[in-house]
């Protein structure tokens, strides 16, 4: 199951009014590939589309392909604002960990 924190849920309703998107999900979706793997995207969308799965966490719709399902069904998406940024995160507890040799990891 995915999970959405409070503060991200807090989050998206409050974006979701202000932009007057009140109908609108959140996609998650593939965005390419990184050092530790299949990275993932956020996006607002209106409707699901024909291969989507729907599910809703925290009074929030999510949409994705049905194929990332099983990729995606432990990801807990949260929102941070501290002194580095803020913004939307997502947790994915099997992602594969960087190897030795990553120069873009640090």
């Amino acid at each position: 199951m995915i999970e959405i924190t409070d503060a991200a849920a807090a989050e998206l309703k409050q974006l979701l009014e202000k932009e007057k998107k009140t109908d609108h999900g959140l996609r998650i979706f593939e965005a390419g590939m990184g050092c530790s793997g299949i990275q993932y995207g956020l996006t607002l969308e209106n409707s699901p589309k024909n291969e989507d799965a729907v599910l809703e966490s925290n009074g929030i719709k999510l949409f994705f392909n049905k194929n990332i399902q099983d990729e995606i069904e432990e990801f807990k998406i949260d929102f941070i604002d501290n002194e580095y940024g803020k913004g939307f995160v997502i947790d994915n507890p099997n992602a594969a960990k960087c190897g030795s040799g990553c120069s873009s990891c640090g």
